[in-house]
């Protein structure tokens, strides 16, 4: 069985599947915000779907993250050494890409098992 939450016209922000949860791309609320803010306000989202479709980030299966510039990858990554759990580490993937919007900076893509 397939169990899509918050469907709208081009995607599902959770879909889940035999015990796996997909996330649809995440971005920040405040694209004002420098690399660190955007990376944290969009892992603080990632955190809040992920406990609405019964996971946690200690069950992260894969994430890919979507850099609007590569020199802000150490900003970056800062932010996701402190929010991902010692030992709980996904498969990840960073790569530069155009954003949907000049002023996005870091999406998210993220794949988890349900707890």
């Amino acid at each position: 069985m397939i169990e899509r939450i918050g469907t709208g016209v081009r995607a599902s922000k959770i879909v889940k599947h035999n015990g796996t949860i997909y996330l649809c791309g995440q971005v920040c609320e405040n694209p004002a915000d420098d690399i660190t803010g955007q990376t944290q306000t969009t892992l603080a989202k990632v955190d809040a779907l992920l406990e609405q479709a019964g996971s946690s980030r200690e069950h992260l299966l894969s994430a890919t993250i979507y850099l609007k510039t590569m020199d802000d990858f150490a900003a970056m990554n800062e932010v996701w050494n402190a929010w991902v759990p010692e030992g709980f580490a996904p498969a990840r993937a960073c790569v530069r890409a155009d954003m949907a919007r000049d002023t996005l900076l870091f999406e998210i893509s993220v794949i988890a098992a349900e707890k």
